[in-house]
Parts: C-alpha cells; sequence; structure tokens
C-alpha cells in the first residue's frame, strides 16, 4: 500500500472514529430524554406518538426498517472499506478481530440459549451478541490519545464483524414468514446492481440508490427483515482500491452517509426505541431469564468470548497480538464489547414482536448491562493505562 493510500485510510479512519465517538455521547442523551419523558405525566403520549400510522405503516416502523436500512448501508460501506484498504485487508491483521468477534458472539448466545432453552425467551438468542460500535467508541475515546492506535482498529474491527454477525442473525432467525418470490425478486435486482458494477463499471450511484430502494420493497414483501437490504446494497456498489479511492462511489456514499446517520438517524432510533418504562416493581422484571441471560451474557460472555477466542488464536500462531497491545487492553475491549445497546435493543423488538412487557424488561435490561459494561471498560482501562510505563 502506498503512503498516500495509507495517509488516506488514516485520515478515513479518524473521520469514522470521531464521528462515531460524537454519535456515542448523543445516543446516551437521546436514550435518557426518551426513558425521563416515558416515565413522566406525559409519558403515553409520547409512546403514542411512535404508533401514528403513515402509508399503512407506524412511524416506529418507518424508523425500525426504513432508517435503520441507512444505518446498516452505512456499516456495510464501512465493512467493504476495511475489506478492501483496512484493518480486515491482510488476513494477517483481520484474524485477530476476527476471532473477538466469533467468540464475542458465541460466549453471549451460549449463555443465553443455556439459561432460556425451552422457554419463550429462546428467541432473544441473538440480543446479547451484538457491540453498539458509537457507545464503544464513545468510552474509548474519553480515555484520550494514551490509548494504543491499534486498540482503537481492533476495537472497530470486532465490532463491524459483530454487526454483520447481527444482520446474519436476523435474516436466520427473525424472518416470520418467507416469500420466496419477493425474496427471489430482491435477489435479482441485486444480481443486476452487481452486473452493473462488476462487468458495466458504471460508477454513478443513481442506478444503485434506485435498485436498492426496490430491493428494500422487496425484502420488506418477502418476510425478511428489509434492513438485510440495506447490507447487500453496499456491496454493490463500487469501491476502488487503486488510484485515490476517495472518487469511489462507495467512499462518497460513506463520506454523505456519515453524520445523519451519526447524528440524525440513530439518535432518532433511539429516541423511538428507549421509551423504557420503569414500574414500581422495575427490580423484578430483571430477575426473568431473559433478562439475566442478557445480562452475563454482556457482561460476563462478551470479554470472555473475545479474550478466549484470541487468546486460543495467537496461542495456536494463527495470528499475533500487535506489538502495542497487551492482554490487559484485549481485556478491556472485550468488557467494551458487552455494551450492546443499538443492536440489542433493535434485535429484542425482532426477538418478542407483540410481547411489550418482555420487550420492556429486555430493554431495560440491555440499557442498563450496556452503561455498566461502559463503565466498567472505562475503569479497567484506565487503570491498565497506569500501570503503563
Amino acid at each position: 500500500m502506498s503512503s498516500n493510500s495509507k495517509s488516506s485510510l488514516s485520515n478515513t479512519f479518524n473521520t469514522f472514529f470521531d464521528s462515531e465517538k460524537s454519535s456515542g455521547i448523543l445516543l446516551i442523551i437521546c436514550a435518557a430524554i426518551a426513558i425521563s419523558i416515558t416515565n413522566s405525566p406525559i409519558g403515553q403520549g409520547y409512546l403514542n406518538i411512535w404508533l401514528v400510522n403513515i402509508l399503512g405503516i407506524s412511524l416506529e416502523h418507518w424508523v425500525n426498517d426504513g432508517l435503520m436500512a441507512i444505518f446498516f448501508l452505512l456499516i456495510g460501506l464501512e465493512l467493504e472499506r476495511e475489506i478492501y484498504i483496512g484493518e480486515l485487508s491482510n488476513i494477517k491483521n483481520a484474524l485477530l478481530p476476527i476471532c473477538a468477534a466469533i467468540g464475542g458472539m458465541c460466549i453471549p448466545a451460549l449463555i443465553h440459549f443455556l439459561l432460556n432453552k425451552g422457554t419463550p425467551f429462546q428467541n432473544g438468542i441473538g440480543i446479547p451478541m451484538a457491540t453498539d460500535i458509537a457507545f464503544a467508541i464513545g468510552v474509548l475515546a474519553t480515555l484520550g490519545k494514551r490509548i494504543p492506535v491499534s486498540l482503537k482498529v481492533f476495537l472497530v474491527a470486532f465490532a463491524v464483524i459483530d454487526d454483520l454477525g447481527a444482520i446474519i442473525i436476523i435474516a436466520a432467525l427473525y424472518t416470520a414468514k418467507l416469500s420466496i418470490g419477493y425474496l427471489m425478486g430482491a435477489l435479482i435486482v441485486w444480481t443486476i446492481l452487481l452486473i452493473l458494477n462488476l462487468k458495466m463499471k458504471l460508477m454513478s450511484l443513481f442506478p444503485y440508490i434506485l435498485g436498492g430502494i426496490l430491493m428494500w420493497i422487496l425484502m420488506l414483501k418477502s418476510g425478511i427483515h428489509p434492513t438485510v437490504a440495506g447490507i447487500l446494497l453496499a456491496f454493490a456498489i463500487p469501491f476502488s482500491a487503486k488510484d485515490d479511492d476517495q472518487v469511489s462511489p462507495s467512499y462518497k456514499l460513506e463520506k454523505l452517509l456519515h453524520k445523519p446517520v451519526a447524528f440524525i438517524i440513530l439518535p432518532i432510533f433511539a429516541l423511538a426505541n428507549t421509551g423504557i418504562t420503569f414500574s414500581v416493581d422495575w427490580i423484578h422484571d430483571l430477575r426473568n431469564l431473559n433478562s439475566i441471560g442478557i445480562a452475563i451474557g454482556l457482561l460476563l460472555g462478551k470479554p470472555i468470548g473475545i479474550t478466549l477466542f484470541c487468546y486460543m488464536a495467537v496461542a495456536g500462531g494463527v495470528c499475533r497480538l500487535p506489538s502495542d497491545l497487551k492482554w490487559g487492553h484485549i481485556i478491556g475491549a472485550g468488557i467494551l464489547g458487552g455494551i450492546g445497546f443499538t443492536m440489542s435493543i433493535f434485535i429484542t423488538n425482532l426477538a418478542f414482536t407483540g410481547n411489550p412487557i418482555t420487550i420492556n424488561a429486555a430493554k431495560m435490561s440491555v440499557f442498563i448491562t450496556s452503561l455498566t459494561a461502559g463503565a466498567l471498560g472505562f475503569i479497567w482501562l484506565k487503570l491498565n493505562q497506569r500501570a503503563q510505563p
């Protein structure tokens, strides 16, 4: 890779990191606002706003099915960039965060499954598997410049892979009724977009955006969650790793979407989905097996899975630890991986559709656990920071 490319990548990564950092702070503020209003005298009126019907779909569903498809499009574009010119472009560099992501998904899922197997809560297995990139980066950024650059890249890389895993879980587990005809239609549109990209080398964004909208409609009607269309569209949009990658449509769209997603779409999602009701016996809601599985999965399963899988990979010679990272850093990143928030709440809505009591309790567990993981990760890395020479 040329020095220009490295410089370009560094600037791209720094812009991404700064954007996610600010977004994480804004997410917490919006969640706090939503919770405060929901538990005030006007709480029911606030919740009813999100149930307003627009063109046959509630406002909440427009946010979760429509706006979040744009969020997943951005995730896909970020993943595409990482694969072409980022941390995932070199298989040796990519193996460590890939192993971390696999461990960070498998162990929390196993914990939740063992606690909830055969119960009505079993469908929540995907909830503790996710990591909120914005929230986690926001915590990491507060630790200052002494945090190794490799730790920032490692956290971003495994969190992005986590999100890809979440998409696969959504497509595989949370498809209630599948319509093969509409699904085939969506895949045909995607194939046409791939041909426009790979064979015809079409570099205009307009046909891809138009095709993406059509694919979203077909996915919605197919029964598969329409946000999957966002990820598929991302990999159909041309990305050039040659010469100046900043001229590619993928780069332009990623740059265009960053701020709207970080400062409009995710805050709206938080306002729409963190209207958590704290009843008089709210502690009781946290004692059901689903809430416990979520909490243990995120707080213990994430750091154990991430650290254990990384250790096995390094000990087995599959990959190596970057020279500026210690195992204490990996453990700290694992603890921050327990911040589920956006993705965990998103999966909660899909796992328990039509069961508001279970959804409320699960969101409560996700919110409290994510705050706890953020605080513990900050403290751990701060102490580890002081211990460094």
